[in-house]
């Protein structure tokens, strides 16, 4: 038992905290074994390089791959009639969810700069990139929207004719991920000072060490076998094979160590796309993102508008709180609609506030579109609720400590999407942040605990 508990890096008892663990992974990678899919070698593989736009929005008249084609080294060109489903999968637009679905190579219009057009795939990367850039398209350029408020203004340009306002209207005709709980009028008419404001984030890019990438190998049985760097290998998977026309069952992908993904790894067009060339050239295709790439059209993280309203006590107790936050998803709606339902289910945070409103709107503009990173919608409402906490505190002249845990969770107090908390820890977590930095806490609230309120401070909607 002891020495499974040690193989495990668990310690003896069998218990991960306060123990030493020991990445499985860390002798392979100080001693340069691990593998990556940069590391499979295929006889007669091919590179494939995009012919993406450079412009963000307009409708395509016309794409001439002729000179492409009669190029030295090139093997196949694929337009969007090469692509059965011309669509790229998303966990919400596979059911049928989400009308405007994005292709894998343009149709008819462009909704982002560096949207992909045309794929070519020849026997040396220096020659599929000659081949791509001899690709021509006319375009009628169309005004464009970079932000939400833009893409909101009366008048403004519109992506899709299915989502007027550049709006997504979610399942039953929801137009926002939404939270209700108790009474927000009633909540705000009891209070002494309400606080708003305005809180917002832009794009930010993950940025991994390794960029997107993979390896699609066709097998003489008719399978495909698909080396990748992906997140989500059972998503890509599912992914790829709607895209191609395939049984799932046709299709076999291969992990391995990612070089660093953080959410940017989770929805890609990389494997499609080598699938597609693989299956038109009869070849091994590897396709990957040049750092260039991988800095310009890979997914981001969502801009982020949120604004926030409260109502508070001179107490210190938060009566009530209002949100209105609007997701700049970008040009296409990815795995977007997840990112809203996770931000509006955060809300109102850690604290227990007896009535709650939460709106959040997705809107498309012609950004990057956007797509996991590091706590999909939560770090957004993360920030701007944290924010908000220290400036209501400095409205009503409160220690924006106290505050916290004035208002923090507590066991048995009821979240505002109706889940009883079970295991709060914010107020022992405040007080010990406290102490390892001598912050000086009344003892009243070094008395504090998270497995009870006082009676005396019900904070049950209605209670």
């Amino acid at each position: 038992m002891k020495a499974k508990a040690e193989m495990d890096g668990i310690g003896g008892g069998g218990h991960a905290v306060g123990q030493p663990i020991k990445q499985r992974e860390l002798d392979s990678h100080v001693k340069g074994q691990t593998l990556y899919y940069e590391d499979v070698k295929v006889p007669r593989m091919l590179h494939l390089k995009i012919h993406r736009s450079p412009v963000a929005h307009a409708r395509i008249l016309n794409i001439d791959t002729s000179k492409a084609e009669q190029s030295d080294g090139v093997v196949a060109v694929l337009t969007y009639r090469d692509v059965p489903a011309t669509k790229v999968w998303s966990h919400f637009e596979a059911i049928g969810a989400a009308p405007g679905a994005e292709p894998i190579l343009a149709v008819d219009k462009i909704r982002w700069k560096g949207e992909p057009i045309a794929a070519v795939a020849a026997e040396t990367l220096s020659q599929a990139e000659d081949a791509a850039a001899k690709i021509k398209v006319t375009y009628e350029k169309l005004p464009s929207v970079f932000d939400v408020d833009e893409a909101l203004a009366p008048g403004a340009p519109e992506l899709f004719d299915c989502w007027p306002g550049n709006h997504y209207v979610f399942p039953d005709d929801h137009k926002a991920a939404q939270i209700r709980f108790g009474d927000v009028e009633k909540g705000f008419a009891e209070a002494d000072h309400l606080v708003e404001h305005v809180y917002r984030t832009r794009p930010i890019e993950q940025a991994p060490i390794e960029t997107a990438g993979c390896v699609a190998v066709p097998g003489s049985d008719g399978r495909y076998t698909i080396y990748t760097n992906s997140q989500a290998l059972s998503t890509t998977r599912n992914s790829a094979a709607e895209i191609a026309g395939l049984p799932v069952a046709r299709l076999r992908l291969v992990g391995g160590t990612a070089g660093g993904g953080f959410g940017g790894k989770v929805d890609m067009a990389i494997e499609p796309m080598a699938l597609l060339a693989a299956m038109k050239s009869k070849r091994p295709v590897k396709y990957r993102f040049t750092r260039e790439d991988e800095m310009t059209v890979s997914s981001t993280r969502a801009a982020w508008r949120v604004s926030i309203k409260d109502g508070v006590m001179r107490d210190g107790r938060i009566t009530a709180r209002h949100v209105i936050t609007h997701q700049d998803i970008g040009a296409y709606l990815r795995n977007s609609i997840y990112g809203a339902f996770k931000h509006a289910s955060h809300m109102p945070g850690p604290y227990t506030v007896p009535n709650v409103w939460a709106d959040v709107y997705c809107v498309f503009t012609n950004r990057t579109p956007s797509a996991a990173m590091r706590g999909f919608g939560v770090m957004p409402a993360s920030f701007a609720i944290e924010m908000q906490m220290d400036r209501v505190a400095k409205a009503i002249h409160m220690d924006p400590w106290q505050f916290r845990l004035k208002n923090a969770f507590r066991n048995g107090d009821m979240k505002a999407h109706r889940r009883e908390v079970w295991d709060a820890a914010l107020v022992e977590t405040i007080q010990a942040a406290a102490r390892l930095t001598a912050k000086d806490l009344p003892e009243e609230y070094r008395q504090m605990s998270s497995a009870k309120r006082p009676l005396s401070a019900p904070r049950i909607a209605g209670g």
